[in-house]
């Protein structure tokens, strides 16, 4: 099932907060289309540390700057209070980051007028479940990954699914990933290509040792839980790129869908084959912004 997209209502001026990454060209960018943005919106927050808690901030929209790593950092400190986002891409590929600098005004413009879709995408909520217990909990966009660690063997995984034990695999890791991320690591480690606003989780085994298992894809409203009954030494939970947790013998990461949603504004002609098209060269190069 796949989420209809919502067009933003026209209105008042709309208040935004401004992030990106705190490299010197990330700020060097965002002081030049400081103008810009100041004309079409009131800037209530800006921050380039990563570090702020945007949950708290009354605003209407977060405009990012930078690439889909700076969406993920953003996406995790709005925390359950998701705004819209305007992804300007100032990295590389930028599945999500699809706005380019020139766009930004039009973009902007267009968005308070109320002509353009807000596309709700799934996040993922994970715990660490340890001893019984949760431990710990974070709010993600991108993918679940349990890796084997530093001691380059195999490492044995159960897999329960509402509790059911589905599988147990023998591999070098395994990654639950939403559609948002199925172009990232899950698609480096060969899984499937899922349509950013379907509701669903991949399940991919990572160089499984029983060729036979392979990349899974279910609905998002089941429970999935991911058990290292005796792993590596330097086995670990990671959550879109960030350390979750050191795992212990028994240890479960618990992955299931967020009542939050990651909402993306998309501007004039920015379709999502266009977007598969150009980020992945299908028929060419690669094409990296410039």
């Amino acid at each position: 099932m796949s989420v209809i997209p919502k067009k933003h209502p026209p209105g008042p001026p709309l208040r935004a907060i401004v992030l990106g990454a705190g490299r010197p060209d990330i700020l060097a960018e965002a002081e030049r289309l400081s103008g810009d943005i100041a004309r079409h919106v009131q800037i209530v927050k800006t921050d380039f540390t990563g570090n702020e808690d945007l949950s708290v901030v009354d605003a209407d929209l977060a405009i990012v700057l930078g690439g889909d790593g700076s969406i993920l950092r953003a996406a995790r400190q709005m925390g359950n209070r998701q705004l819209p986002v305007i992804a300007v891409n100032l990295g590389k590929l930028g599945f999500l980051a699809n706005i380019s600098k020139s766009e930004l005004p039009t973009t902007l413009s267009d968005y308070q007028a109320g002509l353009l879709n807000i596309a709700e995408h799934l996040m993922f909520e994970c715990s660490l479940i340890r001893d019984g217990e949760v431990r710990l909990k974070q709010l993600g966009l991108n993918e679940v990954a349990v890796l084997a660690g530093t001691s380059f063997s195999l490492i044995n995984i159960n897999l329960y699914v509402d509790s059911e034990l589905a599988t147990t695999y023998s591999c070098d890791g395994l990654i639950i990933s939403t559609p948002v991320g199925s172009t990232a690591h899950c698609l480096s480690a060969g899984g499937p290509i899922l349509r950013q606003t379907m509701q669903a989780f991949v399940i991919l085994p990572i160089s499984p040792h029983t060729l036979t298992n392979r990349p899974v894809v279910d609905t998002a409203d089941h429970v999935y839980e991911i058990e290292t009954p005796n792993p590596n030494s330097g086995a670990s939970a990671v959550a879109d790129g960030r350390l979750f947790s050191q795992l212990q013998p028994g240890d479960r990461v618990r992955v299931e869908q967020s009542s939050a949603r990651f909402k993306l504004i998309t501007g004039h002609g920015h379709g999502y084959y266009r977007t598969l098209r150009e980020k992945l060269g299908w028929g060419g190069q690669i094409k990296f912004n410039k």
